[in-house]
């Protein structure tokens, strides 16, 4: 692999040869003024930037420094820069920290601690250069919003892409804020009836004699206050796709006319007389299940079985590996950039917290607590304090060692793939393991 490239801006020639020779590891880039800093950076575009502040002609005072700073930043704002500093700088390392540099360290420096602070900046701008391209490809995508890698959830993904073509009716079960909406909308953006409108309405969050009017609409005078004639919203969804979410709480007077529509395709307004054909894609969602609910005597078995033409389960978040890591990054970088505050990363007990929680309110938990945190953190670091998670009670382990060495070597592969945003090397590095023995690893267990 081609090396990284580090620029360093440094005037003093002694120290340009001493951080050339100790950061070997890198392809150093060596600068003594803002200029030719400046223009090496628009030549190569490297990840990660060391400067010292004092650059001539101001080689005494930190204005040339705190100007390229500000251009660097201007030009690549992802651009990783680390300030070297004296102990008499400490206002002025202040405030490059407040105008947007990563981190500084002090003179003279120190070979090993400098390296490791020039990896991690590495290491985090792979990570956000991963992120962007991951959400660059799910905003492209017609399933936009669905963040997974786990082969549960990409059945799914999978499932919804055969499905999205035909006429179905399609029945989507799984807990609430497991994103059965989205799954929804991905079924409508690749149909046929994608250039038509999305309709979805709760069942559950509209009183049961209101939501007949809203579903079938109704004519002028049916009732007190209906002083115009309004089409429901099956109606509005006309040539679309209508969702209908939490479908298991509809009264069962409305089920008898759910059914009727479904069979006959026509609906009636309340207080009408005549019958209107209307042509849409029925998806329904439920957390709730349909079964039991036919077997209390709750919901029409025959209305039961008219929406279950095509059922898909979707998983919940605890039994998605990798995901929760994967979804926690995801809102982080989201809300950083929606609530102004600047590149923030998880701590290690942070990660673990995430890792260990069963998330029972699933990604709509999730996306709440991260939120939460990064408005609440102090500085650029979110803990598990931060969080605010509870510990996770002890589940019982697998004795079968085969089974259990097997569960155990996929997890933390699939887990190191999504702290590194999919890097092959870096999740090599993470676990420990050479890059073809993780390949031959992933091959084994079925990891593309």
């Amino acid at each position: 692999m081609p090396k990284r490239k580090l620029l360093v801006v440094e005037d003093d020639v002694g120290l340009q040869k001493q951080l050339r020779w100790s950061l070997d590891a890198y392809d150093v880039l060596v600068a003594g003024d803002r200029e030719s800093a400046l223009t090496l950076l628009r030549r190569h575009q490297p990840s990660v930037v060391t400067m010292d502040l004092g650059l001539p002609p101001d080689a005494d005072g930190a204005s040339e420094g705190l100007a390229l700073l500000q251009q660097v930043l201007a030009i690549a704002p992802d651009t990783k820069i680390i300030v070297l500093s004296g102990n008499k700088d400490r206002a002025n390392v202040l405030k490059a920290i407040g105008m947007g540099a990563y981190d500084f360290h002090q003179k003279p420096f120190d070979a090993d601690l400098l390296g490791l602070v020039i990896e991690r900046a590495f290491f985090l701008y792979g990570v956000q250069q991963d992120n962007r391209r991951m959400l660059q490809t799910a905003a492209d995508s017609p399933l936009a919003g669905i963040i997974s890698r786990d082969p549960g959830m990409l059945k799914v993904c999978r499932s919804v892409e055969k499905v999205a073509p035909s006429s179905a009716t399609v029945l989507l079960l799984g807990a609430s804020g497991c994103g059965k909406e989205l799954i929804a909308r991905g079924l409508h953006r690749l149909s046929a009836r994608h250039d038509k409108r999305f309709v979805a309405i709760n069942c559950a969050a509209i009183p049961e004699h209101l939501l007949e009017s809203e579903l079938f609409g109704y004519e002028k005078g049916a009732f007190t206050g209906a002083v115009r004639q309004t089409p429901g919203k099956i109606e509005l969804a006309q040539g679309g796709t209508f969702f209908l979410d939490e479908i298991g709480d509809m009264a069962m007077a409305l089920q008898a006319k759910l059914l009727r529509f479904l069979q006959e395709r026509v609906i009636e307004r309340v207080g009408g007389r005549s019958e209107i054909p209307v042509d849409v894609r029925i998806v329904c969602a439920t957390h709730r299940n349909l079964k039991a609910l036919v077997d209390e005597g709750t919901f029409r078995e025959d209305l039961f079985y008219r929406l279950s033409e095509i059922v898909l389960m979707i998983p919940p978040l605890r039994d998605r590996v990798g995901d929760t890591v994967l979804l926690a990054q995801h809102f982080k970088n989201r809300f950083c950039a929606s609530e102004g505050r600047s590149t923030m990363h998880f701590s290690a007990d942070a990660m673990k917290a995430i890792e260990a929680y069963t998330w029972p309110g699933n990604v709509r938990e999730m996306e709440n607590c991260i939120k939460r945190a990064v408005i609440m953190a102090d500085g650029t670091q979110i803990t598990a304090a931060d969080l605010g998670l509870p510990e996770g009670a002890p589940t019982e382990e697998s004795i079968d060692l085969r089974t259990a060495r097997d569960a155990a070597e996929y997890c933390v592969m699939v887990k190191a793939l999504a702290r590194s945003g999919g890097n092959i090397a870096r999740a090599a590095e993470l676990l420990g393991i050479s890059r073809p023995t993780l390949y031959d690893l992933m091959a084994h267990h079925g990891i593309k």
